[in-house]
């Protein structure tokens, strides 16, 4: 590898695809290294970050909307994208340009070390970069991009979600921080984080700081005293949220009522437009961590009102078409709160799941979930466009083997655009169709559909 002339946008993205197949992970120390190559962008911003394995995203989008509501300018980097890797660069709620991503990512390159590589043999026998030479993993690269963008914005609040874990996540490397935030800990990535829901939580703790509210789901008891624990031992200031700080008050016609008991706000009745029922969680969850940060002092409770009904997270339980809908369940807890949600959403219409996951996700208990349940009268399959899907055969085999003695049809397609064009030419007006399992099948809906709309800055 050497040194390349990048001049467009779609060359940009072209590198950056193709950056796992020669880094691996960086140390903490390299990552802090290089944010100081940058001129340390980090070091200005009002940082708020968010760890977890389910609802970060929608955490993230809630924290912008409230803030938003009460007049605050945001920056938000958020992961993964659907559609447009420019998703996960959001200022003021919008995806940034094609000329300001290209801009951000030649800042970047243009730091990187290249003096060091000799252009005769720059790789190992690894086939992998040579030794000491320091280059962005993919994820890192659009951490620092979304650092130097966000820089030159200078916004009120800088929301930040991590990508994988939280103590040794790229976002991890930011100098200061005023808000952590852990949602929902369930086993996912367990190659990396462990093997328990303490092990996983233990890492994602890691994004707390000294003297920093750190929010966090107090239901799940081992996971709570770990976190609390962690709290503890680093100086945070431990802000644990129950189910006891929310009530569902109505749920009719994608419309969510219900009621928050806060500290500042005290008993707030606040509407989310949305099908999806876990979504209650994340917001309260977002409620919480504002006034922990704020204390009511800039954000009221109708900022907070006006924030969360107007919110909107794509790929959670939303609808793309009449009695369409997809959402982003990608392991076990939340195909679980998928689950609740379809449940809720019955109307006494007949429920139909288009399907598929990635190899490295728990798809056997996912898919012994979803045919358990009992919620579905057609059951489809469908391979990913992506190096980690799961095979249409492994997922036909168990599918098969799960529903036996059910009524459940299963049926399966080789292509996404041929499953979304067969299945709604066919859908009748009594029915629902769903799609989940992934976000890549998620993402792979919205790009045939053409239903991802977002202005650019």
């Amino acid at each position: 590898m050497i040194k390349q002339k990048i001049k467009t946008y779609d060359e940009a993205v072209e590198y950056l695809l193709n950056i796992p197949r020669f880094t691996k992970k960086n140390s903490m120390e390299d990552t802090k290294a290089f944010l100081g190559r940058l001129g340390n962008p980090d070091k200005d911003l009002r940082i708020l970050h968010v760890a977890g394995t389910n609802g970060k995203g929608s955490v993230c989008a809630y924290l912008r909307c409230m803030c938003e509501a009460a007049g605050l300018t945001t920056c938000v980097f958020t992961s993964p994208h659907l559609v447009d890797v420019r998703e996960r660069f959001l200022i003021r709620g919008r995806m940034i340009s094609k000329k300001r991503f290209l801009s951000a990512f030649l800042t970047v390159y243009e730091q990187i070390p290249w003096e060091v590589l000799s252009a005769e043999d720059p790789f190992n026998e690894a086939g992998a970069l040579p030794e000491g030479f320091y280059h962005p993993t993919f994820f890192e690269y659009l951490f620092f991009m979304a650092m130097v963008t966000f820089r030159e914005e200078a916004p009120d609040v800088c929301i930040l979600e991590t990508g994988l874990g939280g103590r040794l996540d790229a976002t991890n490397a930011v100098s200061r921080k005023d808000l952590a935030v852990i949602t929902r800990i369930s086993l996912d990535h367990m190659e990396y984080l462990g093997d328990t829901t303490e092990l996983i939580a233990a890492e994602k703790a890691g994004i707390m700081a000294k003297g920093v509210p750190a929010v966090y789901l107090a239901d799940d008891k081992p996971v709570a005293k770990v976190l609390l624990e962690a709290a503890k031992k680093k100086g945070a200031i431990p802000c644990p949220i129950s189910k006891d700080n929310y009530s569902l008050t109505k749920f009719r016609n994608k419309i969510i009522d219900f009621s928050l008991h806060t500290r500042y706000y005290k008993d707030i009745s606040v509407t989310l437009h949305t099908y999806a029922l876990y979504q209650m969680e994340n917001a309260t969850l977002a409620v919480s961590a504002l006034e922990a940060w704020d204390k009511g002092r800039t954000i009221t409770a109708e900022h907070v009102k006006a924030g969360l009904a107007k919110c909107f997270w794509p790929g959670r339980m939303e609808e793309i078409a009449k009695n369409v809908f997809i959402d982003g369940a990608h392991n076990e807890d939340g195909v679980r709160a998928f689950l609740d949600s379809v449940r809720a959403n019955r109307q006494k219409k007949e429920a139909i799941l288009l399907f598929s996951a990635v190899k490295d996700k728990q798809y056997d208990k996912m898919l012994g979930e979803i045919i358990s349940s009992g919620l579905f009268t057609e059951l489809y399959l469908v391979p990913l466009h992506s190096g980690r899907a799961t095979s249409l055969e492994t997922l036909k085999e168990l599918a098969i083997k799960l529903s036996k003695g059910t009524r459940l049809k299963i049926g399966t397609f080789d292509e996404v655009q041929d499953a979304m064009k067969t299945l709604l030419s066919q859908k009748k007006e009594s029915q629902t169709l769903y799609v989940a399992g992934s976000l890549y099948l998620v993402g792979e809906v919205k790009a045939h559909l053409g239903v991802l709309k977002n202005d650019q800055l």
